[in-house]
């Protein structure tokens, strides 16, 4: 796939999948009305949420630059994604978007969103599981078995892999 049609499919894809898991049903469950949260939480949850943001950013990055390819499963990397944030952990996409949905819930001190993290955070270990990690290890086989014990898939190691 050329540059920039990964660009172009990333691009569409991170306003359809993060974009709307990250920030539309957020804003359907709080219209973005604040709670009350001290203010430091507040600052917290602002912090958090722009961090995710870069976080994400540079993970759709890695999958044009790198991966020639994109996130979404219609139009995958035609490599195996394993550099930047992907040497610690596999899974820094869905991370950023369950920090996204943390941060608001403590910038805006709304619990309902720390509910709909718990509920987006399963569905997306499902999804990994079941659906990203055998599609990867068909299309990218003994590469990614490697990465895969290495890498741990949701808990970031320290130190970077060196695959």
């Amino acid at each position: 796939m050329r540059k920039a049609a990964a660009a172009t499919g990333s691009a569409v894809f991170f306003a359809l999948a993060p974009g709307v898991v990250a920030g539309l049903v957020p804003w359907w469950l709080t219209g973005w009305q604040a709670g009350s949260a001290p203010p430091a939480v507040r600052a917290a949850g602002g912090l958090l949420t722009a961090a995710a943001g870069v976080v994400l950013m540079h993970a759709f990055v890695r999958f044009v630059a790198e991966g020639a390819g994109t996130p979404a499963p219609v139009a995958p990397t035609e490599r195996l994604v394993v550099g930047g944030l992907y040497r610690h952990v596999r899974n820094p996409m869905y991370i950023a978007v369950l920090a996204a949905i943390a941060g608001q819930a403590l910038l805006l001190g709304r619990q309902v969103l720390f509910g709909y993290a718990v509920v987006a955070g399963a569905v997306m270990m499902a999804f990994a599981r079941w659906h990203e990690e055998p599609a990867l290890r068909r299309r990218f086989g003994d590469q990614y078995e490697e990465y895969r014990r290495a890498v741990p898939g949701w808990w970031p190691r320290l130190r970077p892999w060196k695959g």
